[in-house]
This record gives C-alpha cells, structure tokens and sequence, in this order.
C-alpha cells in the first residue's frame, strides 16, 4: 500500500516539476517591440463619447473616445482619455459603456502618458473564476484522478504555447515538430493516467500508432485536395506580420493530427482498461482472446467517437453553412468549397486515425497486459 502511494506520489511530482519548467520557460518572443514603453493594465470606464462615430446600420467605424481611470499599474488612480479604434468589423470590434471595465495599453515616456488606447473588455477574473470552478467540480468529483487530469491539461497548454508555438514561428518542421509534440504528450497523459505500468506502453503504442496513420493520411490528401494553409484563420494575419517563410500548409497537416491525438488518446485508454480488467477477471485467458475482447470494446466506441470529431470540427462554421443554405448554394458546390473541403478533411483523416487506434491498442494491450499476467502468476507460483 505505501509503496503504491509512493508510487502516485512520484507521478504527480513528475507533472508539477515539468509545469514549473515549462512556466519558467522562455518563448522568446515575450519582448515584442510594439510593448516597449507601454504599460498594459485595467481601467474603468467613466464617460463615452460616440460623436466620431460613424453609424452604418450593423457596421459602426470611426474612434469612442473614453474618460477612464485607471486602475493598476504606473500610473494607478490618474483619470484619462483613451480612444477605442472602431474597423467597421463586428468580429473585431467594440463598444464600451460607461461603468465597463477595460484592458488598455498606456504610452508614456518620462513619465508622462502619450497616450492610451482600449483594448479590449477585462475579462481575465472572469476567465480564472471559470477555470478555478471547472478545477474544483474535476477535483471533487475524480479526486487524485481529477487532479492528474488538472496536471496534464495544464502540462499540455503549456507545451503548446512554450514549445510548439515558437518551434513553428522560427521556422522548425511543422510536422517532425508536431509528431514529437504529440509523442510526448500522449505519453505524458497516459502515464498521469496509469502511472509506470504497462497499461502505459501499451495505451501509449496504439495511439501513437493512430497519429502516425492520421499524419500520413492528412499530408497525402492535403496536397490532394489542393488546400493551402491559408485557410487557417489569422494564418494570413501571420504571414503579413513579416513571416512570410511559413510553410502554412505543414502547420495546417500538422493540426489535422494533432487536434484528433486527444480522441485516440481516449478509445486508446478505453480499450487498454477493458482488456486490463478482462484479463484481472479471467487470469488464464490468451492474448487473442485477449484482443478480441478489446477489438468490441473498440467497436462500439468507434460509432460514437467519429460523431465527436465532426461535431468539434463543424460546431465552429454553422456561421459559413447558414450563409450557404441562406444564398441556396447547391450542396455540389459547397462540398466543392476550400474551407467546407478542409473541414472534412479533418475529420475524416482523424476518423481514420480513430479506426486503426482499436485494432492497435487491442493487439499491444493483450501482448504487453496478458504477459504481465503470466509473469505475476509465474512469480507468485515459484514464492
């Protein structure tokens, strides 16, 4: 029993030492020049003046001008004007009322504000309140499990944003970068799951096994379907930011099997715990017995987990289908469409790594589960 505990012990102190690396972690780009001699704080909205704005029904362009007071920072308590900069663009813009409170980004210079800009709406107290309520629901209703799953979620924003991120921004190969990313990962999650045991090795082989067959997949049929990377969004955003050397159509590969890896992850746990349970409820039973009974669970599975993925994929252009249905596109041509094409490409490239995730994971989980079983038998037999 203590040395079980010892064991849980190491593991969740594996995950908290590697969130503090990768927090201490620099990404390089943490100096932007646009920042220099500017301070980024709250303020409160105390008046608004909307005089310069020029109202064309939705559309709304011009410069709101604010009195504020701000709120934090060098210049703490001081009341000031600030312009919030309207495009014309619902997406990105937007109005501020009085009582709001703001994020702005104050210029100054010996001292003195030259000026101050709205960003945006504050919302970061909110966004913690929300995160802090989801860790406590995890935690209360998983417990050291919910507290691992908090750990990997953490180790895994992380990695992405201290790692991936900047990998790519410097020019690194998205995919080579991508698969490496997501092997460790993966690894690293199911290990938070199972600890050092077999269940890791093996739920870890299928499905990695999976990201491997959805990279091939996805980087044969991107160049088949003619999509560029451009259909990202933001990407040309990017390239106009003076990174015109990006390859966009390897980031976009590399986020066709990187954005399925979680789902494999899950049907491959899935399937490793049944056929770990089949085997502690039937100790003499084969490996192909074994695999078999994984290959059903997997099955089953399968139906519900393709669903997931296109469901996550489409949920964010009901937007782009309603504009098709609204103008009474034929169907031919918005299957024909770059993003509706991409959109499918995702999905079905991960369903195809979602598929060979069974069949692995059932075949390494009865290989590596049933041989522990029969060394554990073998050892208990000889004590």
């Amino acid at each position: 029993m203590t040395r079980d505990r010892i064991r849980k012990g190491s593991v969740s102190l594996i995950a908290i030492l590697l969130i503090v690396i990768l927090m201490a972690l620099p990404t390089g780009y943490e100096d932007a020049a646009i920042y220099k001699g500017t301070d980024r704080v709250r303020a409160k909205v105390l008046s608004t003046d909307e005089s310069s704005v020029i109202n064309n029904g939705l559309i709304q362009s011009g410069e709101q001008y604010c009195k504020v007071k701000i709120l934090g920072g060098k210049f703490k308590g001081e009341e000031t004007k600030a312009v919030n900069m309207l495009s014309g663009s619902l997406e990105a813009d937007k109005i501020f009322q009085e009582g709001d409170i703001a994020q702005v980004v104050i210029s100054y210079s010996n001292g003195e504000i030259l000026s101050v800009m709205m960003s945006d709406h504050y919302r970061l107290d909110k966004e913690l309140l929300l995160a802090g309520i989801f860790v406590l629901l995890l935690i209360g209703f998983a417990g050291r499990t919910g507290l691992r799953a908090v750990y990997s979620f953490m180790i895994t924003i992380l990695a992405i944003w201290k790692i991936l991120t900047p990998a790519y921004l410097k020019g690194a190969n998205p995919i080579w970068w991508g698969i490496v990313l997501t092997a460790f990962l993966t690894l690293l999650i199911i290990f938070l799951v199972y600890g050092f045991d077999r269940k890791t090795l093996a739920a870890s082989s299928g499905a990695l096994l999976g990201v491997l067959v959805s990279c091939v997949m996805g980087c044969i049929f991107t160049d088949a379907f003619k999509i560029h990377g451009a259909v990202m969004a933001y990407s040309e955003s990017l390239l106009y930011a003076g990174y015109q050397s990006l390859n966009l159509s390897q980031i976009y590969m590399s986020g066709i099997f990187i954005g399925a890896s979680g789902a494999m992850m899950d049907l491959s746990v899935d399937i490793t715990s049944a056929v770990n349970e089949v085997i502690g409820k039937k100790p003499d039973i084969g490996w192909k017995e074994a695999a078999q009974s994984g290959m059903n669970v997997g099955r089953a599975a399968m139906g519900t987990m393709t669903t997931t993925l296109l469901l996550a994929y489409s949920g964010g252009y009901i937007a782009l289908l309603m504009t098709f249905m609204a103008q009474g596109t034929p169907i031919d041509n918005i299957l024909n469409y770059k993003y509706v094409a991409a959109e499918l490409l995702d999905t079905i490239v991960g369903s195809f790594g979602l598929v060979t995730v069974a069949p692995f994971t059932a075949l390494t989980s009865a290989l590596l589960l049933t041989k522990k079983k029969k060394r554990n038998n073998t050892a208990s037999l000889q004590s």
